[in-house]
């Protein structure tokens, strides 16, 4: 704050921006908190393969993801276990085409989890199944159209 000793009524037009930084270091501390809460989904770590083929997602994809745990998440919103047929059979009774279900289940996790899981699916209108993976690291597909890297030279440099 200044002050003037003359006598004249000069007004001085300051913004007063403490109010203003006080919101946002507010709003900072509430995004720091929420976005990793938001993009979190579900933890599964797929297993690893070579030579796959790349499919990008799509909007009338459904994901049935399933931890470490064996908790279900549908779309990568958790899921109580028991209502997976109940919501699988909603979303694909009525369906005339695509009647497929990708399925990404942690690797470490028993495989009899994902036959139920496929049970459960086969039993209520899905009709194909299909399992994520994701490419071994260090290595590139070898089938031409299918490589995960744009289309780059074969492992060698070949092209």
């Amino acid at each position: 704050m200044s002050m003037t000793t003359s006598g004249g009524s000069n007004v001085k037009a300051e913004p007063n921006v403490t109010p203003m930084i006080d919101v946002m270091l507010v709003l900072l501390i509430i995004f720091m908190l929420v976005v990793p809460a938001i993009s979190a989904g579900f933890q599964a770590i797929p297993p690893s393969g070579v030579n796959l083929k790349p499919h990008p997602e799509e909007e009338r994809d459904q994901v049935l993801g399933i931890d470490a745990n064996g908790q279900y998440f549908l779309n990568k919103k958790p899921i109580v276990n028991a209502q997976l047929p109940q919501l699988l059979k909603a979303i694909y009774e009525n369906r005339e085409e695509d009647k497929l279900l990708y399925v990404k289940a942690h690797k470490d996790l028993d495989y009899g989890k994902v036959l139920d899981a496929l049970d459960i699916a086969a039993h209520n209108d899905v009709r194909v199944t299909g399992m994520i993976t994701d490419q071994r690291p260090g290595t590139i597909s070898l089938i031409e159209t299918d490589r995960l890297l744009g289309g780059k030279g074969l492992p060698g440099g070949k092209k």
